[in-house]
């Protein structure tokens, strides 16, 4: 039998990347899954706006029916030059909103959906090493960093109902506007960067049953171990 057998699934973020190797991870184990992106998806929407979220979250039930898996990977793309001294305000709103605004109103809806129908759901955000440490790209690690708290606040509030909530927090893993800089892989201890293939399988691991029953309120890094290294330099 298939891990996720008889699962529904939203996953935001599905059209490339990340969130498309998930959402691809999903369905080879069984779910039936809903992709949704702000273009060339299953269902396009807009999560910069709360009312772009709160739709979502409704069009997702009247799709699905059900939602037992929640896979949150929409971000903004972000550039390696956006630093503290020139991120714009525009720039800081829409990564927030995207990343944790949409997070909170999309895990609110759905955990109540899950709690009042008594489903054993699962919840995922995709966040970053960058939740922890500082990466000169303001608005995206203070994005991540505040879904790190997400999943904690949810995990622990949702748990009594047996709904699980946790995050896979992916190193270097070209695309998404990230940048490698030269002879960045040699600082990287599986002297590889990361694919989205390699975070699908984790999620598909701490989503399932078999494997993560008693995971929540964790964030589990899948870096190649680039983490145990202060590699990125101070710009000039």
């Amino acid at each position: 039998m298939k891990l996720l057998e008889g699962d529904r699934a939203l996953v935001t973020g599905a059209a490339r990347g990340i969130g498309k190797g998930i959402a691809d991870a999903l369905e080879q184990e069984g779910a039936r899954v809903l992709r949704a992106d702000l273009s060339a998806s299953q269902l396009d929407c807009d999560l910069s706006t709360a009312a772009g979220a709160r739709a979502l979250a409704e069009e997702a039930l009247r799709r699905l029916g059900t939602v037992s898996i929640f896979v949150h990977s929409a971000s903004p793309r972000r550039q390696e030059g956006e630093t503290v001294l020139s991120a714009t305000e525009a720039q800081w709103r829409e990564m927030l909103s995207v990343n944790l605004d949409a997070a909170f109103i999309l895990m609110q809806a759905l955990g109540l959906h899950m709690k009042n129908n008594r489903i054993r759901g699962r919840m995922l955000l995709v966040t970053s090493l960058h939740a922890e440490s500082p990466r000169n790209i303001p608005h995206y690690s203070a994005a991540k960093a505040g879904e790190t708290m997400l999943v904690k606040e949810f995990a622990r509030g949702l748990g009594p109902h047996g709904i699980r909530v946790n995050a896979v927090a992916p190193g270097a893993i070209p695309g998404g506007g990230f940048q490698a800089p030269p002879g960045m892989v040699e600082k990287i201890p599986l002297r590889r960067f990361g694919t989205p293939a390699d975070v699908a399988g984790m999620a598909v691991a701490v989503l399932s049953e078999r494997f993560g029953a008693y995971v929540t309120g964790a964030s589990i890094v899948v870096d190649g171990g680039i983490g145990l290294y202060n590699w990125i330099d101070a710009p000039a």
